[in-house]
């Protein structure tokens, strides 16, 4: 494991945008690759809106006839001009709903997509930095939110907001007198709008930090659930999530209350409008060259326009939600990623490796991890770190790969400092073996052929299996190489899961080979065979070999003792044996362990 008892982990507090207008406009960026698809919504929800104002010269129509006693030449065309209206909704409706939920999972496809090309990019320090939990929750909820802004909030304001401009505009054509007043109410609703607008983004940004939280319960207790069991973490663990669910439902609440308040009080000012409306149109100055249909028409017309305003006001909340989340998704789209200023490249690495005067700290952290690391190890050699727990073995270890930079001092393989090298030359160079070992949820086969290694023959795989000795334990599997895993390798055993990510690093037969405590899970059997075929795969090639039993490294060429970030001795083993330092006490300690 890497050291990092020194980080401090910060998470990330979201910042209210700037601008939501930006923030939505930069969401609706996505849409470009859908504008065939917007396209044809748009022109349903044309189709639809058109419809209402229809509807109301239709019902004018009909006064208008019933009033002049003409009924007998218009009793088919009237029903069949009702019917058409309807129709022409109903297809209006199908183009505009159907296209706009093929945008909106366009965009939320599209972002997931470039969120997690980010989350592969980004240096070793975000993830050290925010919670798994946290993580998922980006690119599961967030991402859902935006749905909701896409599919709901766009469909509404063209629908609604085009049915309301085609009501206005009817309306404005019946009396222009009566439509300004109506307006003055605008300006009314737009304060209520605004003030909510304002809170339902605060509220969003605390929903979105909440489910965060749950996740991340959520996360931890899967993933130690048998270390809550044995512990009796059980009531512990249920009290933390009660808790993130809690504040989690107390921030809903509070946006459904502020949704609720926000539709009947623009409803009553809507209301109070058509009172005065209708109040001001009874009056005969004004109303005096309207006929009964033209009156009817106009009243009915702004009757319609309560339904689409109120839904306007309504889809604000989502539209929130929405720019919340898109905050949240550009503000993690927006993070550096790993610095890779390299322009080195080489045909094959020789694997000589060189620490000088080098020190090193993680971000964030006080304390000094390294201080002046000074080691030489010849290509095709191998070095052996030892000592106690958070000693800083690994980090010396883990710097090779450039999992974080080196600022102080050098570290340079084959006399190249290794920030000069272009990241994907020098890992490749590079085959881990992890304490913790790391199998994904896919096939042995998949878990020892990853990544660039995936179209290996599998002969070669085969190959790579036995020298790792799982070719034995893999056969008598149901499915041989093709059994599934699970998650993290969970149905394998401890020391099944080792000598597949030993395998994966002999079928790799990189020049450099980092061994982080390679056979720690093993048995004393399996242990001998795998050391047998590491120190194959170790002959010729650049080894560092992180071990806590001394015995499986005693053939190294240079062991190295760490002990608080320093090196205190270096040397063979006959010769660190022979100082009777730190070294030989903990050989004597070891040795001196009468086994059970």
């Amino acid at each position: 494991m890497q050291d990092k008892e020194n980080i401090e982990t910060e998470i990330p507090l979201q910042k209210v945008p700037a601008s939501s207008v930006q923030i939505y406009f930069r969401l609706l960026g996505y849409v470009r690759s859908s504008w065939v698809y917007l396209l044809l919504s748009v022109i349903g929800y044309v189709i639809y809106a058109a419809m209402e104002p229809a509807l109301a010269a239709l019902l004018k129509h009909i006064v208008d006839i019933v009033s002049a006693g003409n009924i007998s030449e218009s009793r088919l065309l009237i029903p069949m001009a009702i019917l058409g209206v309807f129709i022409a909704r109903g297809v209006g409706t199908f183009l505009g709903n159907y296209f706009m939920a093929k945008v909106a999972n366009n965009v939320v496809f599209d972002l997931r997509t470039h969120m997690f090309n980010k989350l592969v990019l980004l240096p070793s320090s975000y993830y050290h930095s925010i919670p798994t939990g946290r993580l998922l929750a980006k690119l599961t909820y967030d991402t859902e939110q935006v749905i909701g802004s896409i599919t709901q909030a766009i469909r509404v304001l063209l629908r609604e907001g085009l049915t309301v401009v085609g009501l206005l505009g009817y309306m404005i054509y019946m009396n222009w007198r009566l439509s300004l007043l109506f307006l003055l109410v605008v300006p009314l609703i737009g304060l209520v709008v605004s003030y909510a607008s304002k809170r339902f983004r605060k509220l969003s940004t605390r929903i979105q930090n909440a489910m965060g939280g749950v996740t991340d319960v959520a996360s931890e207790a899967i993933k130690g659930h048998e270390v809550v069991k044995i512990f009796g973490g059980s009531e512990y663990e249920i009290e933390r999530f009660h808790k993130a669910a809690h504040e989690n439902r107390r921030s809903q609440l509070k946006m459904e209350m502020t949704k609720s308040l926000n539709i009947p009080i623009v409803q009553f000012i809507l209301a109070v409008m058509m009172a005065i409306l209708i109040w001001f149109a009874l009056s005969p100055s004004i109303s005096s060259h309207m006929s009964p249909g033209d009156f009817i028409a106009f009243l009915t017309a702004a009757g319609m326009l309560g339904k689409p305003i109120r839904q306007l006001t309504d889809v604000n909340s989502i539209l929130q939600k929405g720019i919340a989340a898109s905050y949240s998704i550009f503000d993690f789209l927006d993070l550096p990623e790993e610095v890779d200023k390299g322009q080195a490249t080489t045909t094959a690495f020789k694997g000589h490796i060189e620490w000088r005067d080098m020190s090193f700290k993680y971000p964030g952290a006080e304390k000094q991890t390294l201080t002046n690391i000074n080691l030489s190890l010849p290509a095709g050699k191998t070095l052996a770190l030892v000592g106690r727990s958070g000693s800083g073995k690994s980090t010396i270890a883990n710097l090779i790969a450039r999992f974080y930079d080196v600022d102080d001092g050098l570290l340079s393989i084959d006399g190249v400092a290794i920030n000069d090298y272009k990241l994907t030359e020098l890992r490749s160079n590079i085959a881990l073996v992890n304490q913790q070992v790391v199998l994904f949820n896919g096939t042995i086969r998949e878990n020892i052929a990853y990544g660039s290694l995936r179209d290996t023959a599998i002969e070669n795989v085969v190959e790579a299996a036995k020298a790792a000795n799982a070719w034995d334990f893999i056969q008598e599997l149901d499915h041989g190489l093709d059994t599934m895993v699970g998650e993290n390798g969970v149905l394998l055993s401890g020391g099944q899961r080792q000598r597949i990510a030993i395998a994966r690093a002999i079928l790799k037969n990189a020049p450099i080979l980092i061994l982080d405590e390679a056979t720690s899970a093993l048995d004393t059997e399996s242990e001998r065979a795998i050391q047998a075929a590491l120190d194959g795969l170790m002959a010729n090639r650049t080894t560092i070999a992180i071990a806590h039993r001394l015995s499986t490294i005693e053939n190294a060429d240079i062991i190295a003792v760490v002990d608080h970030g320093e090196i205190i001795e270096q040397g063979s083993h006959s010769e660190l044996l022979a100082k009777n330092g730190a070294y030989a006490q903990l050989h004597n300690q070891q040795f001196s362990e009468i086994p059970l």
